[in-house]
Protein backbone atom coordinates (compact mmCIF):
# COMPACT_ATOMS: atom_id res chain seq x y z
CA UNK A 1 0.00 0.00 0.00
CA UNK A 2 1.03 3.71 -0.76
CA UNK A 3 1.26 5.27 2.81
CA UNK A 4 2.49 8.68 4.25
CA UNK A 5 4.14 9.81 7.89
CA UNK A 6 1.16 10.40 9.42
CA UNK A 7 0.57 6.59 8.52
CA UNK A 8 3.96 5.74 9.73
CA UNK A 9 3.54 7.64 13.06
CA UNK A 10 0.21 6.36 13.77
CA UNK A 11 1.73 2.63 13.05
CA UNK A 12 4.34 3.34 15.44
CA UNK A 13 2.05 4.83 18.36
CA UNK A 14 -0.09 1.33 17.94
CA UNK A 15 2.73 -1.32 17.88
CA UNK A 16 5.74 0.73 19.44
CA UNK A 17 7.63 -0.79 16.47
CA UNK A 18 10.37 0.98 14.62
CA UNK A 19 10.56 3.37 11.70
CA UNK A 20 12.39 0.86 9.82
CA UNK A 21 10.12 -2.04 10.73
CA UNK A 22 6.63 0.16 10.20
CA UNK A 23 7.93 1.69 6.84
CA UNK A 24 7.94 -2.17 5.61
CA UNK A 25 4.94 -3.70 7.22
CA UNK A 26 3.48 -1.13 5.42
CA UNK A 27 4.93 -1.55 2.22
CA UNK A 28 4.11 -5.61 2.62
CA UNK A 29 0.08 -4.63 3.25
CA UNK A 30 -2.98 -3.75 1.74
CA UNK A 31 -4.22 -2.04 4.93
CA UNK A 32 -3.83 -0.83 8.30
CA UNK A 33 -4.75 -4.12 10.14
CA UNK A 34 -2.70 -6.40 7.64
CA UNK A 35 0.48 -3.92 8.97
CA UNK A 36 0.21 -4.60 12.39
CA UNK A 37 -1.01 -8.11 12.02
CA UNK A 38 2.46 -8.04 9.72
CA UNK A 39 4.78 -7.13 12.68
CA UNK A 40 2.64 -9.19 14.86
CA UNK A 41 4.28 -12.30 13.14
CA UNK A 42 7.35 -10.55 12.35
CA UNK A 43 7.90 -10.29 16.20
CA UNK A 44 8.72 -6.15 15.68
CA UNK A 45 5.04 -4.97 17.69
CA UNK A 46 4.86 -4.24 21.33
CA UNK A 47 1.35 -6.80 22.55
CA UNK A 48 -0.63 -3.91 24.37
CA UNK A 49 -3.96 -2.43 24.41
CA UNK A 50 -4.55 0.93 23.19
CA UNK A 51 -3.71 3.64 25.76
CA UNK A 52 -0.63 1.43 27.16
CA UNK A 53 1.20 1.65 24.21
CA UNK A 54 1.32 5.48 24.26
CA UNK A 55 4.57 6.98 26.56
CA UNK A 56 2.33 9.46 27.75
CA UNK A 57 2.60 11.62 31.12
CA UNK A 58 -1.04 12.54 32.96
CA UNK A 59 -3.09 11.19 36.10
CA UNK A 60 -5.01 8.42 36.53
CA UNK A 61 -7.42 8.13 39.44
CA UNK A 62 -9.95 5.49 40.86
CA UNK A 63 -13.37 5.99 42.84
CA UNK A 64 -16.12 3.75 44.12
CA UNK A 65 -18.99 4.95 45.52
CA UNK A 66 -23.25 4.22 45.92
CA UNK A 67 -22.66 1.26 43.67
CA UNK A 68 -20.52 2.42 40.66
CA UNK A 69 -16.89 2.34 40.30
CA UNK A 70 -14.67 4.46 37.60
CA UNK A 71 -11.20 5.07 36.37
CA UNK A 72 -10.28 7.89 34.49
CA UNK A 73 -7.20 9.62 33.26
CA UNK A 74 -6.56 12.85 32.06
CA UNK A 75 -3.36 13.05 30.09
CA UNK A 76 -0.83 15.63 29.77
CA UNK A 77 3.00 16.30 27.88
CA UNK A 78 4.88 16.10 31.46
CA UNK A 79 5.52 15.28 34.46
CA UNK A 80 5.89 18.47 36.12
CA UNK A 81 1.97 19.30 34.77
CA UNK A 82 0.91 15.69 35.73
CA UNK A 83 2.14 16.10 39.23
CA UNK A 84 1.22 19.73 39.86
CA UNK A 85 -1.43 19.82 42.49
CA UNK A 86 -3.96 21.83 40.67
CA UNK A 87 -3.85 19.46 37.63
CA UNK A 88 -4.73 16.25 39.91
CA UNK A 89 -7.64 18.00 42.11
CA UNK A 90 -9.20 18.36 38.20
CA UNK A 91 -8.78 14.99 37.62
CA UNK A 92 -10.00 14.38 40.66
CA UNK A 93 -13.26 16.63 40.46
CA UNK A 94 -13.69 15.39 36.90
CA UNK A 95 -13.75 11.44 38.43
CA UNK A 96 -16.15 12.77 40.70
CA UNK A 97 -18.79 14.56 38.40
CA UNK A 98 -18.88 11.24 36.47
CA UNK A 99 -18.80 8.90 39.20
CA UNK A 100 -21.90 10.99 40.88
CA UNK A 101 -23.67 10.91 37.13
CA UNK A 102 -22.72 7.23 36.79
CA UNK A 103 -21.51 8.14 33.03
CA UNK A 104 -21.20 5.18 30.86
CA UNK A 105 -18.82 6.93 28.58
CA UNK A 106 -15.82 8.60 28.03
CA UNK A 107 -17.93 11.19 25.84
CA UNK A 108 -20.71 11.44 28.56
CA UNK A 109 -17.67 12.54 30.80
CA UNK A 110 -16.62 15.46 28.62
CA UNK A 111 -20.46 16.84 27.93
CA UNK A 112 -21.27 16.95 32.13
CA UNK A 113 -20.81 20.08 33.57
CA UNK A 114 -18.73 21.99 35.40
CA UNK A 115 -17.88 25.48 36.34
CA UNK A 116 -19.06 27.77 33.35
CA UNK A 117 -19.01 25.11 30.86
CA UNK A 118 -18.52 21.43 30.41
CA UNK A 119 -15.84 19.12 31.54
CA UNK A 120 -14.35 19.41 27.99
CA UNK A 121 -14.21 23.05 28.09
CA UNK A 122 -12.01 22.42 31.74
CA UNK A 123 -9.42 20.51 29.91
CA UNK A 124 -9.05 22.87 27.22
CA UNK A 125 -8.69 26.08 29.89
CA UNK A 126 -6.45 23.94 32.22
CA UNK A 127 -4.49 23.29 28.54
CA UNK A 128 -4.33 26.79 28.16
CA UNK A 129 -3.04 27.72 31.10
CA UNK A 130 0.16 25.10 31.11
CA UNK A 131 0.65 25.27 27.49
CA UNK A 132 0.58 21.80 27.40
CA UNK A 133 -1.75 19.33 25.33
CA UNK A 134 -4.18 17.78 27.26
CA UNK A 135 -6.68 15.12 26.93
CA UNK A 136 -9.14 12.79 28.38
CA UNK A 137 -8.40 9.17 28.15
CA UNK A 138 -8.96 5.54 29.30
CA UNK A 139 -12.54 6.11 31.11
CA UNK A 140 -14.21 2.53 32.15
CA UNK A 141 -16.70 1.78 34.94
CA UNK A 142 -18.42 -1.16 36.97
CA UNK A 143 -21.27 -1.14 38.62
CA UNK A 144 -21.20 -3.15 41.59
CA UNK A 145 -21.85 -2.77 45.38
CA UNK A 146 -18.79 -5.21 46.31
CA UNK A 147 -16.19 -3.09 43.77
CA UNK A 148 -12.34 -2.88 45.34
CA UNK A 149 -10.61 -0.32 43.75
CA UNK A 150 -6.51 -0.17 43.81
CA UNK A 151 -3.98 2.96 42.75
CA UNK A 152 -0.30 1.47 42.43
CA UNK A 153 1.33 3.30 45.05
CA UNK A 154 -0.72 6.28 44.96
CA UNK A 155 1.29 7.72 42.50
CA UNK A 156 -2.00 8.16 39.54
CA UNK A 157 0.07 6.54 36.85
CA UNK A 158 -1.62 2.90 37.30
CA UNK A 159 -5.07 2.09 38.63
CA UNK A 160 -7.26 -1.07 39.14
CA UNK A 161 -10.94 -2.38 39.93
CA UNK A 162 -12.61 -5.27 40.86
CA UNK A 163 -16.51 -6.43 41.06
CA UNK A 164 -16.85 -9.68 43.37
CA UNK A 165 -20.40 -11.69 43.68
CA UNK A 166 -20.87 -11.18 47.16
CA UNK A 167 -19.12 -8.94 50.12
CA UNK A 168 -15.60 -10.57 50.59
CA UNK A 169 -14.97 -11.28 54.11
CA UNK A 170 -11.49 -10.94 54.03
CA UNK A 171 -11.51 -7.49 54.09
CA UNK A 172 -7.12 -8.28 52.26
CA UNK A 173 -8.91 -9.94 49.82
CA UNK A 174 -9.73 -7.81 47.36
CA UNK A 175 -6.72 -5.48 47.61
CA UNK A 176 -4.90 -8.24 46.48
CA UNK A 177 -6.77 -9.21 43.51
CA UNK A 178 -6.86 -5.80 42.69
CA UNK A 179 -3.07 -5.40 42.86
CA UNK A 180 -2.89 -8.68 40.86
CA UNK A 181 -5.13 -7.18 37.93
CA UNK A 182 -2.68 -4.08 38.22
CA UNK A 183 0.54 -6.49 38.10
CA UNK A 184 -0.09 -8.97 35.57
CA UNK A 185 -2.62 -6.95 33.07
CA UNK A 186 -4.99 -9.65 32.36
CA UNK A 187 -7.40 -9.60 28.73
CA UNK A 188 -10.39 -11.51 30.45
CA UNK A 189 -11.15 -13.09 33.78
CA UNK A 190 -11.61 -16.28 31.89
CA UNK A 191 -11.06 -17.92 28.96
CA UNK A 192 -14.90 -17.28 28.25
CA UNK A 193 -14.25 -13.28 27.88
CA UNK A 194 -11.40 -13.68 25.59
CA UNK A 195 -13.20 -12.89 22.36
CA UNK A 196 -13.06 -15.33 19.03
CA UNK A 197 -11.29 -13.19 17.28
CA UNK A 198 -8.40 -12.49 19.59
CA UNK A 199 -7.92 -16.33 19.89
CA UNK A 200 -7.92 -16.88 16.01
CA UNK A 201 -5.69 -13.45 15.40
CA UNK A 202 -3.19 -15.29 18.19
CA UNK A 203 -3.43 -18.60 16.38
CA UNK A 204 -2.75 -17.28 13.28
CA UNK A 205 0.79 -15.25 14.75
CA UNK A 206 1.43 -18.45 16.74
CA UNK A 207 1.62 -20.71 13.57
CA UNK A 208 3.84 -17.80 11.41
CA UNK A 209 5.99 -18.19 14.49
CA UNK A 210 6.10 -21.90 14.42
CA UNK A 211 6.59 -22.51 10.66
CA UNK A 212 9.42 -19.84 10.89
CA UNK A 213 10.96 -21.78 14.06
CA UNK A 214 11.22 -24.84 12.05
CA UNK A 215 12.49 -23.22 9.20
CA UNK A 216 15.22 -21.63 11.52
CA UNK A 217 16.16 -25.08 13.14
CA UNK A 218 16.38 -26.53 9.87
CA UNK A 219 18.79 -23.85 8.25
CA UNK A 220 21.28 -23.96 11.52
CA UNK A 221 21.79 -27.36 11.25
CA UNK A 222 22.49 -27.87 7.46
CA UNK A 223 24.68 -24.71 8.14
CA UNK A 224 26.22 -26.42 11.56
CA UNK A 225 26.63 -29.43 8.92
CA UNK A 226 28.73 -27.63 6.17
CA UNK A 227 31.09 -26.18 8.56
CA UNK A 228 29.54 -22.57 8.94
CA UNK A 229 28.80 -20.66 12.18
CA UNK A 230 24.83 -19.31 11.49
CA UNK A 231 25.74 -17.07 13.77
CA UNK A 232 27.69 -15.41 11.25
CA UNK A 233 25.58 -16.06 8.32
CA UNK A 234 22.19 -14.68 9.65
CA UNK A 235 21.34 -11.59 8.55
CA UNK A 236 23.20 -9.58 5.22
CA UNK A 237 24.64 -6.74 7.64
CA UNK A 238 26.87 -9.76 9.67
CA UNK A 239 27.82 -11.62 6.64
CA UNK A 240 29.64 -8.51 5.37
CA UNK A 241 31.01 -7.33 8.84
CA UNK A 242 32.25 -11.16 9.42
CA UNK A 243 33.59 -11.39 5.99
CA UNK A 244 35.82 -7.62 7.16
CA UNK A 245 36.63 -9.42 10.55
CA UNK A 246 38.19 -12.45 8.21
CA UNK A 247 35.98 -14.41 10.24
CA UNK A 248 34.30 -16.08 6.94
CA UNK A 249 35.14 -16.23 3.70
CA UNK A 250 33.11 -15.12 -0.19
CA UNK A 251 33.16 -18.50 -0.60
CA UNK A 252 31.02 -19.41 3.08
CA UNK A 253 28.83 -16.50 1.99
CA UNK A 254 28.01 -17.68 -0.96
CA UNK A 255 27.62 -21.34 0.26
CA UNK A 256 25.47 -20.46 3.11
CA UNK A 257 23.17 -18.41 0.59
CA UNK A 258 22.67 -21.25 -0.92
CA UNK A 259 21.87 -23.35 2.21
CA UNK A 260 19.78 -20.96 3.52
CA UNK A 261 17.06 -20.46 0.49
CA UNK A 262 17.59 -24.15 -0.84
CA UNK A 263 16.86 -25.66 2.54
CA UNK A 264 14.54 -23.04 3.84
CA UNK A 265 12.48 -23.33 0.57
CA UNK A 266 12.31 -27.04 1.50
CA UNK A 267 11.50 -26.99 4.55
CA UNK A 268 8.99 -24.76 4.18
CA UNK A 269 7.45 -26.67 2.16
CA UNK A 270 7.51 -29.88 3.68
CA UNK A 271 5.88 -28.98 7.22
CA UNK A 272 3.83 -31.61 8.87
CA UNK A 273 0.50 -29.62 9.05
CA UNK A 274 -0.23 -31.26 12.37
CA UNK A 275 3.16 -30.51 14.08
CA UNK A 276 2.35 -27.14 13.43
CA UNK A 277 -1.29 -27.01 14.30
CA UNK A 278 -0.18 -28.48 17.81
CA UNK A 279 2.60 -26.15 18.97
CA UNK A 280 0.60 -23.19 18.16
CA UNK A 281 -2.40 -24.68 19.55
CA UNK A 282 0.01 -25.37 22.79
CA UNK A 283 1.13 -21.64 22.24
CA UNK A 284 -2.23 -20.03 22.73
CA UNK A 285 -3.51 -22.10 25.53
CA UNK A 286 -0.18 -20.74 27.03
CA UNK A 287 -1.60 -17.14 26.11
CA UNK A 288 -5.04 -17.98 27.81
CA UNK A 289 -3.37 -19.19 30.73
CA UNK A 290 -0.81 -16.41 31.74
CA UNK A 291 -3.81 -13.71 30.20
CA UNK A 292 -7.08 -14.85 31.77
CA UNK A 293 -7.09 -13.89 35.14
CA UNK A 294 -8.60 -16.57 37.09
CA UNK A 295 -5.95 -18.75 35.38
CA UNK A 296 -2.29 -16.86 36.02
CA UNK A 297 -0.18 -17.52 38.78
CA UNK A 298 -1.18 -15.61 41.80
CA UNK A 299 1.07 -12.79 42.90
CA UNK A 300 1.67 -13.43 46.53
CA UNK A 301 1.98 -17.43 46.11
CA UNK A 302 3.29 -19.00 42.88
CA UNK A 303 1.98 -22.45 43.95
CA UNK A 304 -1.71 -21.60 43.71
CA UNK A 305 -3.57 -19.52 40.88
CA UNK A 306 -5.93 -16.23 41.00
CA UNK A 307 -9.05 -18.89 40.95
CA UNK A 308 -7.87 -21.27 43.43
CA UNK A 309 -6.58 -17.95 45.95
CA UNK A 310 -10.70 -16.81 45.42
CA UNK A 311 -11.78 -20.58 46.67
CA UNK A 312 -9.57 -20.44 49.68
CA UNK A 313 -11.20 -17.26 50.78
CA UNK A 314 -14.64 -18.52 50.28
CA UNK A 315 -15.98 -20.95 47.70
CA UNK A 316 -18.99 -19.09 46.66
CA UNK A 317 -16.67 -15.90 45.76
CA UNK A 318 -16.50 -14.87 42.16
CA UNK A 319 -15.21 -12.02 40.33
CA UNK A 320 -17.76 -10.40 38.05
CA UNK A 321 -15.64 -7.38 36.25
CA UNK A 322 -12.62 -6.13 36.37
CA UNK A 323 -10.99 -2.78 34.56
CA UNK A 324 -7.25 -1.53 34.48
CA UNK A 325 -5.99 1.61 32.87
CA UNK A 326 -1.99 2.79 32.90
CA UNK A 327 -0.13 5.58 30.88
CA UNK A 328 2.80 3.52 31.06
CA UNK A 329 4.27 2.25 27.49
CA UNK A 330 4.44 -1.70 28.12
Amino acid sequence: MNFTMTEIKKLREMTGAGLADCKKALTESDTMDDAVAYLRKKGAAVAAKRSDREAAEGCVLVKSENGFAAIIALKCETDFVANNADFVALTQDILNAAVAAKCKTLDEVKALSMGEGTVQDAVTARSGITGEKMELDGYSCIESDYVTTYNHMNRNGLCAMVAFNKQVADADCGKNVAMQIASSSPVAIDESGVSEEVKQNEYNVAVEKTKEEQVKKAVEVALKKAGINPAHVDSEDHMESNMAKGWITAEDVAKAKEIIATVSAEKAANLPAAMVENIAKGRVNKFLKENCLLSQEYIWDKNMTVAQYLQSVDKELKITAMSRFTLKAE
